[in-house]
Parts: C-alpha cells; structure tokens; sequence
C-alpha cells in the first residue's frame, strides 16, 4: 500500500499527463457523428477515470444540442467550431448545470460561431489554453501547499491512524477549494443573469452529462 507521500507524487505525476489539445490537432474539416465520438476519445483518453468510461457518446452531443449548449450540425456534420464548443463543454460539464454552461456560452455562440467577427472560435480557444502551463505549474505549487498542511495535523493521534487522517485531511482541503471555486463561478454566472443581457437560458434536465 502507497503511503501519502507516494499517492502525492502518484497524483502530481497524473497532472503531468494531462494537457488540452492543441488547436492544431483539431481537424479543420467537417465530419460525421461517429468521427467526432473517436476524435475525442482518442485525444482524452488519458482524462477519463476508468477505461470503460466514455469521453463522449452521441447520446450526449444530441443532449448538448437539446439543451443549446452546441449548435445543430449542418448535413449532419460537425465543423472545427462545434469540436471546439465540444471542448469547453467537456471541460464544464462536470461542474457546472447545463443552464450554467448555455448562459455563460451564449455571448460566445452568437458572436464568434460561424461568423465573421474578429476573433474567431479558434483564437478564443488558443487563449484560454495559452495560460494552462502556468495554471499547471500554479496548481502543483498549491497542492503541494495543502498536502504539507494536512501532514502535520492529527499529531496526537494514534500512529496506525495518523496517516489516514493526514490523507482524509488532505483530500477534505481539496475539496474544499473546489467548493469554494464552484461558489465563485456560480456567482459571477448569476450576475450576468441580473445584468440581464442574453435572454434566460432553457433550463433542461441535466441527464446524460
């Protein structure tokens, strides 16, 4: 069995796998369904939990496009724009609603989809992606932070418990930090609702996320 100091480095080790897909790996050509289900899961596949897990079915591109998430496709194909709104959905979906995401998406899919505008789609991905090194390098820097913190409490208690301990703590500051960074994003989606721009979003079950 690992101790907390192997899970550390077993979970740091993990972040370094993980990366977004560079714009140009994303086709520029229009394809099927089926096309699209393989891309992602041949580019996320080291993302997924287990390996039976599912980075993307049709079942939920069509539950994206129910709820406005993603534009229809045209012919039944997908542009380069639609994968790339595939992947800032896939991103959100785990955290936010799907209200949530269609709210904060709207701007993005009536201004910058398949328009003319001066910034398109892909130069708003390679934006956002441009500062993930340093958000990796951040991210490492607090874990580390917590995990040092955690490890010293629980000093009292009994030797064959401490580390669990240690670990429940360690996790729970993890957690916690999450929580609060939910807290935050859900707020400022609330004040673009009461600023009132975009209509409100179609509230949709959120199954099949």
């Amino acid at each position: 069995m690992k101790n907390n100091n192997e899970k550390l480095a077993a979970i740091l080790a993990r972040l370094d796998q993980l990366s977004y897909i560079r714009l140009d790996k994303i086709p520029e050509i229009d394809l099927y369904m089926d096309q699209v289900t393989s891309f992602m899961e041949d580019h996320l596949k080291k993302t997924k939990r287990s390996p039976e897990d599912k980075v993307l079915t049709k079942t939920m591109i069509n539950n994206y496009a129910k709820n406005r998430l993603l534009p229809p496709p045209v012919k039944k194909k997908y542009s380069r724009e639609h994968i790339l709104l595939l992947l800032f959905i896939y991103y959100y979906k785990n955290l936010l609603s799907f209200s949530d995401i269609e709210q904060l998406f709207r701007p993005i899919t009536e201004q910058h989809f398949n328009t003319l505008a001066q910034l398109s789609l892909s130069d708003i991905y390679q934006e956002v992606f441009s500062l993930e090194h340093s958000q990796m390098e951040r991210l490492k820097e607090d874990t580390r932070i917590k995990f040092e913190a955690a490890s010293a409490t629980f000093a009292n208690a009994e030797e064959e418990e401490r580390e669990y301990l240690q670990l429940f703590a360690f996790i729970s500051e993890l957690a916690f930090d999450v929580y609060l960074k939910k807290q935050m994003i859900e707020n400022l989606l609330d004040q673009l609702r009461q600023e009132g721009s975009p209509a409100e979003p179609n509230k949709k079950n959120d199954k099949n996320r």
